[in-house]
């Protein structure tokens, strides 16, 4: 069967990268493997945050004295909070299939690899059928990676160390929980575990939690779990997984950290071994499809979107620059922007950037004010986070007053960084946003009042 577009994976890229096609005018076709959503979907966004959100009520409940609200015998069915993500899961992939359909997608649920190309397109064959597009779009996404540490993945394949995609069907509660890697997936698993009542270990080679994350923020973010019982063992490199322990190194001397379950979140690697593309030429980097603002690779007529060309693994990124590939394909000359990407640790508190940080104007030698203010400003902060040390942090630039960067740690920041984002897009001045009226009273008012200050 012939089609103008075959888009190769029905993650976040695909799906709405096929959806736009076909409202385009587009004969589509999308191929995926396992399941319509990809990994956010299933493995990653959705369901996380369905766990995150029940302990953030439990936690909301062991706490609640503390606003004069008293809770008794307060206590969370780990099964049960499962057994809801599984549901959540559920109804948004059937929403997925329902919205393809309804646009007139032919949707394949098997593995596809690309066979060649010819005058006509490429060929890609799904199961024991072969079908060919005039254009084809690859959004194959990525997969946790498993380093070769000793031991480890024989820990893999006896459960007792998981990937994302493993732990959210543990229906068991571990006591002592392992977190090899200190980025989003780590911490935000870290967060969830340690709610719910167990001791958790992160164990991070940087010296710092949260990857990229602008330090002073993800300072606050450690400080934060370290009173909540995380320990955090920085600059430490894991040597070797036993079947009850963790091997960590740290200033040349070993150390032994007993586990009942360990997560490994050292980072994701792209998706593209065993899909065909040696067989049309596709040039890859360190593993990743290697594309141009507007996602073409270097075959004509070929694109990629998503986690599967490495530039920013995350599901609103894969979003946009699916419809970017959509958009060139059909004559609309569009352009991927990575400078204004938000980017969120759902840990509670949240914490939400964009932008420019500290630390990397300095090295980029960039002359900019960089200036911190405590969310206490928020009348509605100080009402609904008793205790709370969150704070917005704002980096301008001098010559044009110009916002770079914004990075928040408190509640309601994923919720806000979107119009910080816009600020950064547009790179709107100090001047502009003064006279925008905020919402009285919210947290996000705190942008307003600090640039005041400014």
């Amino acid at each position: 069967m012939s089609y103008d577009l075959i888009v190769l994976g029905g993650g976040p890229a695909g799906y709405n990268a096929a959806e736009k096609a076909a409202h385009a005018g587009l004969k589509t076709l999308c191929i995926e493997g396992r399941a319509l959503g990809g990994v956010c979907l299933n493995e990653g966004c959705v369901p996380t945050k369905t766990l995150l959100y029940s302990a953030k009520i439990f936690d909301y409940a062991k706490h609640g004295a503390e606003y004069g609200v008293n809770f008794s015998g307060a206590t969370i069915d780990h099964e049960k909070v499962i057994e809801r993500k599984g549901r959540v899961v559920k109804m948004l992939v059937g929403g997925i299939g329902a919205t393809l359909k309804k646009a007139g997608v032919d949707v394949v649920m098997e593995n596809g690899v690309i066979q060649g190309r010819s005058a006509e397109g490429f060929t890609v064959k799904a199961g024991d059928k072969e079908y060919l597009g005039k254009k084809l779009l690859i959004c194959t996404g990525s997969t946790a990676a498993v380093p070769p540490i000793p031991g480890l993945r024989e820990a893999v394949a006896s459960g007792f160390a998981v990937t994302n995609r493993e732990i959210l069907d543990m229906t068991k509660v571990p006591e002592k929980f392992v977190v090899i890697g200190g980025g989003v997936i780590g911490l935000e698993m870290a967060s969830y575990f340690n709610s719910i009542g167990s001791k958790v270990t992160v164990i991070e080679m940087l010296d710092h939690i949260a990857g990229p994350t602008d330090r002073e923020i993800s300072n606050i973010l450690q400080k934060n779990y370290k009173k909540k019982g995380v320990e955090f063992l920085l600059g430490c490199a894991v040597k070797s997984v036993g079947t009850d322990s963790v091997t960590y190194e740290k200033d040349g001397k070993e150390f032994v950290v007993p586990a009942d379950c360990v997560l490994v979140s050292i980072g994701r690697r792209a998706m593209t071994q065993g899909i065909g593309l040696e067989n049309i030429g596709v040039i890859t980097e360190r593993g990743a499809i290697v594309t141009d603002d507007q996602m073409r690779t270097n075959v004509a007529g070929v694109w990629a979107a998503g986690d599967v060309n490495g530039k920013s693994m995350l599901a609103h990124t894969a979003y946009r620059e699916g419809e970017v590939a959509v958009n060139n394909m059909v004559g609309k000359k569009d352009i991927m922007h990575y400078n204004s990407i938000p980017a969120v640790i759902y840990t509670n508190p949240e914490v939400a950037s964009v932008g420019e940080t500290e630390e990397t104007i300095k090295a980029k030698g960039l002359d900019a004010k960089v200036q911190s203010f405590t969310l206490k400003y928020s009348g509605r902060y100080i009402a609904e986070n008793e205790g709370g040390d969150g704070i917005v942090k704002i980096i301008i630039g001098k010559e044009h007053r110009n916002i770079l960067g914004v990075h928040m740690i408190g509640n309601y920041a994923s919720e806000i960084i979107y119009g910080a984002a816009m600020m950064v897009e547009k790179q709107m001045r100090v001047e502009n946003v003064q006279k925008m009226v905020f919402p009285h009273p919210s947290v996000c008012e705190v942008i307003r009042e600090g640039l005041f200050q400014i």
